[in-house]
């Protein structure tokens, strides 16, 4: 029995939540499922042969666009009654031409994906997005697309969403990407799938690798190096049915908000544990959290874990080079754990985070000011003095859902209640955080 996919969230007006300061935070916790996984799985097995199942799709605004866009463009997607969802895939070529525009609202992964598979199909697309999302850089997927062969027109020289996308036959190229950008890469393998000839790209980091790993179990006659991925066009797809494992960045905030609290012990059940995400349990280690990784197993081709924080003692450190692509999105999060920890953390090589849902180099430094901590706003991070006694404050989201959850774990170990302006925005990623905070923070 099938029921009909829910369409688009309302629009409501803006939420205040007041975190008030936890006595203890205990227990145990499921985290939504992975969004990039989910983003993926909806997109290639749209484009592959076959039926495939995915369970435990992220339940986020920005995979319910994703979800949305894929249905608009031809592919039958079918809800069950255990809340799985059914993608008959067209294969490769496929999509049909949308009646309508094509909306990624806030998220930057619809976006820049779509925009590659969409440079492969000779149908005229235009894909825009919401105010923050058509400020976001799109010529780092544009220019490569237009090199090979895609007619893709947009705000500043394409620059800038609205993008306007007339694909066809597509022509295989070697490219290295600005930036390591794990969107940048996944929208080019998913055009070079389309494309006559190896399509090849080098990283100057490594970026997580979710796209590699779900082609490679489709079939795909891909080659993964170090720093360097060829894909082969013109070989079908096979759907593939995936279970996706808790997201990781979900997960982050209740692993920083066990290492800071002096009465804490918080374990994260089955969440994706890929080498590609974690760099956040490498800082919390080198900053003396009591972390441990447990259970260890493998889901459909994704390490997966149970995953243990404790109260610790953290201490400051230096971030930068290629652990800045393997922590991204714990960027904010991690800049509190600074503010609280011992000595000076000093953050670099971040400058991606200034194009985000908010500038949040800057989002997360004002929030962390606001709170009582010494933050310096650099052009590509921030140095943050550390030993902060956080006091309470009212802070906005701007926007941001990771800015929102970062600012609320800090309620939960300062000084007074900590009011998040814009609270709704976690629901991008995370819609049940809240709830999950009350029921973790005994008070």
């Amino acid at each position: 029995m099938v029921s009909s996919v829910p369409g688009p969230l309302v629009e409501r007006r803006p939420e205040r939540r007041v975190v008030a300061p936890a006595r203890r935070l205990v227990g145990v916790v499921e985290v939504p499922g992975d969004k990039s996984i989910s983003h993926r799985a909806l997109l290639c097995n749209a484009v592959a042969r076959g039926v495939a199942r995915v369970r435990n799709l992220g339940p986020g605004g920005d995979c319910q666009t994703t979800l949305r866009c894929v249905r608009a463009l031809g592919v039958r997607v079918d809800q069950e009654t255990d809340g799985s969802l059914v993608v008959h895939g067209v294969g490769l070529g496929g999509l049909r031409e949308p009646e309508d525009v094509l909306d990624a609202e806030n998220s930057g992964t619809t976006a820049r994906l779509l925009a590659g598979l969409l440079a492969a199909h000779s149908f005229l697309s235009v894909l825009t997005g919401d105010a923050s999302l058509r400020r976001r850089p799109m010529g780092r997927v544009a220019t490569p697309l237009q090199r090979m062969g895609a007619t893709v027109l947009g705000r500043a020289g394409g620059q800038l969403l609205p993008l306007a996308i007339r694909g066809g036959a597509l022509r295989g190229i070697r490219y290295e990407t600005p930036v390591a950008s794990a969107q940048v890469k996944s929208a080019l393998l998913l055009a070079g799938l389309h494309a006559s000839g190896p399509t090849e790209l080098r990283e100057p980091a490594p970026s997580r690798d979710h796209t590699e790993r779900l082609l490679r179990a489709q079939g795909a006659a891909l080659d993964v190096a170090e720093g360097r991925v060829v894909v082969e066009g013109g070989h079908q797809l096979r759907a593939v049915d995936v279970d996706v494992p808790g997201d990781f960045s979900s997960a982050a905030f209740w692993l920083v908000a066990a290492c800071l609290h002096p009465q804490a012990r918080i374990t994260v059940r089955g969440v994706g544990v890929n080498p590609g995400r974690t760099g956040l349990l490498e800082a919390l280690e080198a900053m003396g959290g009591r972390v441990t990784v447990s259970n260890e197993r493998v889901v459909g081709g994704e390490p997966v874990a149970d995953v243990t924080a404790e109260s610790s003692q953290l201490r400051g450190i230096e971030v930068g080079g290629a652990l800045i692509p393997r922590l991204i999105d714990e960027v904010p999060i991690l800049a509190v754990a600074a503010a609280v920890a011992a000595g000076p953390t000093l953050i670099r090589d971040a400058a991606e985070l200034r194009a985000k849902e908010s500038d949040r180099l800057h989002t997360v430094a004002a929030a962390l000011r606001l709170l009582g901590a010494e933050v310096e706003e650099l052009p590509d991070g921030l140095a943050i003095a550390g030993g902060a006694r956080l006091r309470g404050a009212t802070c906005h989201s701007a926007g941001d859902h990771r800015v929102a959850m970062a600012v609320a774990v800090a309620g939960l170990v300062a000084d007074g209640p900590v009011t998040v302006e814009g609270a709704e925005a976690a629901d991008v990623s995370y819609p049940s955080f809240w709830n999950d905070l009350d029921r973790l923070a005994e008070r």
